[in-house]
């Protein structure tokens, strides 16, 4: 694996270093990694630890092996949904009328703004 940059999301274990063996694996986004030269092959890394939801929980810095970082690919809905998915929105027929959408670009026209240098 190549250095991971900002903003990925690895999945730290016994194979980046024996301290997250088993039950201690960490998932992390990648905050920053630290150019300084260490060992070959290992770097420190700063990131947040992330929950099973993919929540920050806590910030970290690591020493590991690059070649035991493992790439996550982020899920696309982190949290469950409280109740079920969303409903559709179904109105029976003639229960009210519908809005059309506005067009943006005349609401931005309509809209003013305050001057430059004016306090508001």
């Amino acid at each position: 694996m190549i250095l991971p940059s900002a903003g990925d999301l690895v999945l730290i274990d016994g194979r980046a270093s024996v301290q997250f063996a088993g039950d201690r694996a960490l998932r992390m986004r990648v905050q920053s990694v630290d150019r300084r030269p260490t060992y070959y092959g290992w770097c420190w890394i700063t990131g947040y630890v992330l929950d099973q939801y993919g929540d920050a929980v806590d910030r970290r810095e690591v020493y590991v092996q690059i070649a035991g970082l493992r790439r996550l690919v982020p899920r696309t809905a982190t949290r469950a949904w409280v109740g079920g998915p969303p409903r559709p929105d179904v109105r029976p027929a003639g229960a009210g009328a519908t809005t059309p959408p506005q067009d943006q670009a005349a609401v931005h026209r309509a809209t003013t703004y305050p001057q430059r240098g004016s306090l508001v």
